[in-house]
């Protein structure tokens, strides 16, 4: 599968407090193990464009836009929330975060590559129309999925495998019966979402402890089944690597393999049912050795499958 790897080095310039687990050094983690393990040779490299404010408008608020823009600091950092901060060069990570994912849809839908992987910060997935929260300021999946509706793409699926809950990329997206949203995550755990399920909403709490035979028995019996019968014609994954065994953000005990068969199992249902690609997105994953690991066994499985 031809595939993307679309980043920018000004998603290193988003900083927060010292020792925030969400760090620029995620980003050195992932292009250090990349390299590594040769697997630069097999990707195409791409340089995120910058978003614009309206691209940003078609999710949120223009009220949340004015209060992140208004937030930032000329010195120092600003709190957005409990757990989110702002310093003076946070909005030119999050035009290259968001315009990654702009990318990746125009790249697929231009015949460019099938699958695209953006390793960008900060991440989006708990941001919803009005609020940030979790260490996301925007919605950087949802921005992107907006941005294919706009092309014309009526079916979207979004899988979200962070060890926490989507919880933002939920909300944005409940009452519209077009996308097809499954998350998995360590229940009860922050952003601790009330469970709800529909005919597109298909939540997967696990408890702690689960392993990769408990995401396998997730992904077989509930998600593949789903894709199936949704036909999406874009599947968009939020990628958070925080379930790894390694990574003492949580307590569930994923692994590389794991990841690797996720990623098999879904690049061979997209060839299946005919959609036009994948479009991953950097969201959790705090352990740097892990978090490197579990990309490159992620994007080495996009690559390789046929």
């Amino acid at each position: 599968m031809r595939t993307a790897l679309i980043s920018h080095p000004l998603c290193r310039r988003h900083k927060m407090i010292d020792d925030h687990p969400e760090c620029p050094e995620r980003l050195d983690a992932i292009s250090d193990r990349i390299l590594a393990s040769g697997l630069d040779l097999s990707l195409l490299q791409k340089t995120a464009p910058k978003c614009s404010v309206d691209d940003i408008r078609t999710v949120h608020s223009s009220a949340m836009i004015e209060h992140v823009l208004s937030s930032l600091p000329s010195e120092g950092l600003n709190e957005l929330d409990g757990d989110t901060w702002l310093c003076p060069e946070s909005f030119k990570a999050i035009e290259r975060a968001i315009g990654a994912g702009i990318m990746a849809v125009d790249g697929i839908l231009n015949d460019e590559f099938d699958a695209a992987f953006c390793a960008v910060r900060p991440p989006g997935h708990h941001a919803n129309q009005t609020t940030s929260s979790g260490f996301c300021v925007f919605n950087n999946v949802a921005i992107a999925v907006k941005h294919a509706q706009e092309l014309g793409i009526e079916r979207v699926a979004i899988l979200d495998i962070d060890v926490h809950h989507g919880n933002g990329t939920q909300d944005i997206f409940r009452e519209d019966k077009n996308v097809l949203f499954c998350s998995l995550f360590q229940y009860p755990f922050y952003p601790n979402t009330p469970i709800e399920n529909n005919d597109h909403i298909v939540n997967s709490p696990l408890p702690i402890n689960s392993n990769g035979n408990d995401f396998k028995l997730v992904v077989e019996q509930h998600w593949l089944p789903k894709l199936r019968e949704f036909k999406p014609q874009m599947l968009f994954i939020s990628a958070g690597f925080d379930a790894h065994l390694e990574d003492d953000m949580a307590s569930l005990s994923f692994v590389e393999a794991d990841y690797s068969w996720f990623s098999e199992q879904i690049a061979s249902v997209v060839k299946e049912i005919k959609c036009k690609g994948i479009v991953s997105f950097l969201e959790g994953g705090y352990e740097l050795s892990s978090l490197g690991r579990s990309v490159a066994a992620h994007l080495r499985a996009l690559v390789d499958s046929e």
